[in-house]
């Protein structure tokens, strides 16, 4: 497979990460507004999930077919007639738990793809639902993302021989 030339970042709310991680990340869809940019999504390319309302990163994903038109209902939207038909067809890579998440307050500023905004307004740069984002920032992001899925597990024991594991605490750089 030839190498990625796009990497995508979708800005999707809560409701739709959700329906799109219980389809384990099959499949992506945009609006009517996005079809151009859908178009131009190869085989190969690779997205990256932004979650608005909670500024995180929580997965990225391979793209896997071209374009398609498809107005099955997977999820919903603030308008009852948007379907988000344009769609490609994805293989998840990473997929984080919620308490994963990669925090986007903690990591924005670092990206080069924000660097034209002040500082303090780094939201801004992710306005609107399709990106196309520097392959530096993706792999950035994916590596953080890996990291918290790779993290050793601590066994504790107590003493009613009661057991609980922990994340153990990220080591100081």
């Amino acid at each position: 497979m030839a190498a990625p030339r796009n990497y995508w970042m979708v800005n999707v709310n809560p409701e739709y990460y959700q329906a799109t991680r219980d389809r384990h990340f099959d499949v992506l869809g945009m609006g009517k507004v996005q079809k151009k940019r859908v178009q131009r999504m190869e085989v190969g390319d690779r997205v990256l999930y932004y979650v608005s309302d909670w500024q995180v990163f929580a997965a990225t994903a391979t793209i896997d077919s071209t374009y398609f038109e498809d107005h099955q209902r997977v999820w919903e939207s603030f308008d009852p007639q948007e379907e988000f038909p344009w769609r490609v067809r994805l293989r998840s890579n990473v997929a984080l738990k919620e308490k994963e998440h990669v925090d986007a307050r903690l990591v924005a500023p670092r990206m080069q793809y924000v660097r034209k905004w002040v500082p303090e307004q780094w939201p801004l740069a992710f306005l609107g639902a399709l990106h196309l984002v520097p392959k530096e920032d993706f792999f950035m992001l994916e590596d953080e993302m890996r990291k918290r899925t790779l993290r050793p597990r601590v066994e504790v024991e107590f003493r009613d021989d009661a057991r609980c594991a922990l994340d153990s605490l990220p080591m100081a750089r």
